[in-house]
Order: C-alpha cells, then sequence, then structure tokens
C-alpha cells in the first residue's frame, strides 16, 4: 500500500513549477483513490480537471489545494458532502471579497468607502453562517 505523504512531506514533492498533475499522482499525493477523486469531481463543481486530447484527468495544483480542503472538511472536521460543499462556497465568496478589497486599496475604484462599507456587512452575515 503507498505510502500517504504527510505536510511539509506533501508540499517538497508537489512541484510549484508543473502546470498539471495526473490523477495517479493526485492521488497519491493526498492519500485518495482515484475513484473517490471522480465521485468528488461530480459533487464538488470547484474541483475542474482539464481533459486533454488523451480524455486524462489533468488537475492544477488549485484544484490540488480544493482537494485537501475538503479531505480535511470530510474526513477531520466530520462535515458532511453537503456540509463540505457549503462551507467551500462561502470560503470562495469570502475570497473573491478579499479580491476586491486588494483591487480597491490599489485604487481601481473611486468608491472605495461605500464598497468597503458593503464588504463589512456581507462578512457580517458570513460571519453569522460560520456560527
Amino acid at each position: 500500500m503507498a505510502r500517504v505523504l504527510k505536510g511539509h512531506e506533501m508540499e517538497n514533492s508537489i512541484s510549484h513549477e508543473r502546470l498539471y498533475y495526473r490523477i495517479g499522482e493526485v492521488s497519491r499525493l493526498t492519500g485518495l483513490k482515484p475513484h473517490v477523486l471522480r465521485y468528488w469531481e461530480s459533487e464538488f463543481k470547484v474541483i475542474k480537471p482539464h481533459k486533454g486530447g488523451s480524455s486524462q484527468r489533468l488537475y492544477r495544483r488549485k484544484d490540488l489545494d480544493l482537494i485537501l480542503k475538503i479531505k480535511k472538511l470530510l474526513y477531520e472536521d466530520g462535515f458532511t458532502i453537503a456540509g463540505a460543499k457549503k462551507k467551500i462556497r462561502d470560503l470562495e465568496r469570502f475570497e473573491n471579497k478579499q479580491m476586491k478589497v486588494k483591487l480597491v486599496e490599489k485604487g481601481s475604484d473611486g468608491n472605495a468607502h461605500e464598497f468597503l462599507m458593503a464588504v463589512q456587512e456581507e462578512l457580517k452575515g458570513i460571519r453569522e453562517m460560520l456560527g
């Protein structure tokens, strides 16, 4: 049985220069069987491996990071699939809001104060949802 890489071992074995990883490599790096990865792909629409001419799934670093987040939510934090989907959606919304704030900070929007007030209200709502 293949040994699952942990923490810094996985970080060291993941090349930041590579664009894509095959399903077998992702399976080895995450400790998840390929059929689990394919199932999660159908459940979590944010996992979008590229399928080239050979129909082989090619995962990006972003996909690998999402798979690791989902694995933690399901296996360590005890979330259901539905709960993990909601948490991932909430995290994506939060990250999108952070990106907008960064754009405002760089001066791409003339009405920064109003925008930041709206973001603050949105964050309050997210905090309430997360408990």
